[in-house]
């Protein structure tokens, strides 16, 4: 399935570290290493927005249809009006700013630094500093499960409750030697499943009498008949469906059946990594970042692209 690449006017300068559709929209939000916020109409093939920032861009997501956020390397978040294209600070760390989440159900911004620290934003209130938690090592990943917040840090995944944040109400470390490099909440929002550095996917149940728990290696490589480890970066679940995609640092996609765990479809290989991807609102369409990502020292430097799938006909030949 080939997918259309989207056309920005001008090349992104460089990494692209984060794209999220929108909550009901086809609105792309892109944030990247040239420190720039890019909004663009996936239905209007419209750019909408460009807004530069101090320091590089290494997540971002929506507050709502109107407003986004960006997490700077600069410690700095950032808070955009999409209509008018201005910007504020609206917190800052103390040390780069790695992952950043909007809880649309408790109203607040969550964030995590290289400083070893989980800062919790409450939007409504003016001036506030921000409920701050020390974390015993950096949180690589984070996704938000309805009112619980995962976050991801070396070989665990620690499940906090954004209404009570006394501390983590769960705390999970999984079987491997192999970090975590991003973890993704289930629709449904009984579970979540972890990409890790090795290749391999967990998917975990917060019920302890489902069984449907696993970790199976997806994106296995060979060299000179020799296991080629290749960390997956993102993982993409289709809202409506039951199944997943993951990206990983040579360039693939793949699809998977999540109960089957079966290989259900492989996109065509992308010039770059697969930095991140992500559905739209229905499913329907399913966006790929091609990009360096800076974790290898070997990726190769290509002006990083955007691609878009139509997924009507292949979501529902998958669930049949």
């Amino acid at each position: 399935m080939e997918g259309s690449r989207l056309d920005l006017r001008e090349p992104i300068g460089d990494a692209i570290s984060r794209i999220r559709f929108a909550p009901r929209s086809n609105n792309l939000l892109i944030s990247s290493w040239d420190s720039v916020l890019r909004l663009y109409d996936v239905d209007g093939s419209e750019l909408r927005l460009e807004s530069i920032s101090e320091g590089a861009l290494l997540d971002c997501c929506f507050e709502d249809e109107e407003t986004a956020l960006s997490a700077g390397s600069d410690g700095c978040i950032r808070r955009y009006n999409l209509c008018s294209g201005t910007q504020d600070v609206a917190g800052k760390h103390g040390d780069c700013i790695k992952c950043i989440e909007y809880s649309a159900q408790t109203g607040q911004v969550i964030t995590s630094s290289l400083d070893k620290k989980l800062k919790f934003w409450d939007m409504n209130r003016s001036g506030n500093s921000g409920c701050t938690k020390v974390v015993d090592s950096d949180v690589w990943s984070m996704a938000l499960c309805g009112v619980y917040l995962l976050a991801a840090g070396g070989t665990a995944v620690d499940v906090h409750d954004l209404r009570n944040l006394n501390g983590p109400v769960q705390s999970k470390e999984l079987s491997t030697d192999y970090p975590i490099r991003c973890v993704r909440s289930f629709p449904t929002c009984q579970g979540y499943v972890t990409g890790l550095v090795d290749g391999c996917v967990a998917l975990k149940y917060f019920d302890p009498t489902n069984e449907m728990g696993c970790v199976f290696r997806c994106h296995p490589k060979s060299k000179n008949g020799r296991l080629h480890l290749v960390a997956i970066n993102d993982i993409g679940l289709h809202p409506c469906y039951d199944t997943f995609v993951t990206g990983d640092n040579e360039g693939y996609a793949i699809m998977w059946d999540a109960q089957g765990r079966k290989k259900l479809f492989e996109f065509p290989r992308y010039p770059n990594s697969v930095s991140s991807l992500t559905y739209n609102c229905n499913g329907q369409l399913l966006a790929v970042a091609s990009s360096f990502t800076y974790h290898e020292a070997n990726e190769v430097e290509e002006a990083p692209q955007i691609f878009i799938h139509k997924m009507e006909n292949l979501a529902r030949t998958s669930s049949a």
